[in-house]
């Protein structure tokens, strides 16, 4: 059982970590059994939650940040100069 909350409970280093990456990528099922065992006991990391998603949702208000638009390209052409610059060198 004492095996079991070491894995589950983690630190608040930790937990900050993943709270961070969910916002960029699905945790999967043990990072979230892990995220949610901390924030059960640990008020900072639930309040640390909460401004992190305030402050994203502000930067993306403000800022215009879409991560769900498409990543611009680089055409070939502009590909190849650039690396043959970087040979020449």
């Amino acid at each position: 059982m004492n095996k079991i909350m070491q894995m589950l409970v983690k630190s608040c280093k930790i937990t900050t970590e993943l709270i961070d990456k969910q916002q960029l990528t699905p945790l999967t099922i043990k990072e979230k059994l892990q995220l949610q065992a901390h924030k059960a006991m640990c008020k900072t990391c639930s309040a640390y939650e909460n401004q992190s998603k305030t402050i994203d949702s502000f930067i993306t208000k403000w800022f215009g940040t879409n991560n769900s638009a498409p990543p611009e390209k680089m055409s070939e052409q502009k590909k190849k100069a650039i690396i043959d610059h970087l040979h020449k060198k």
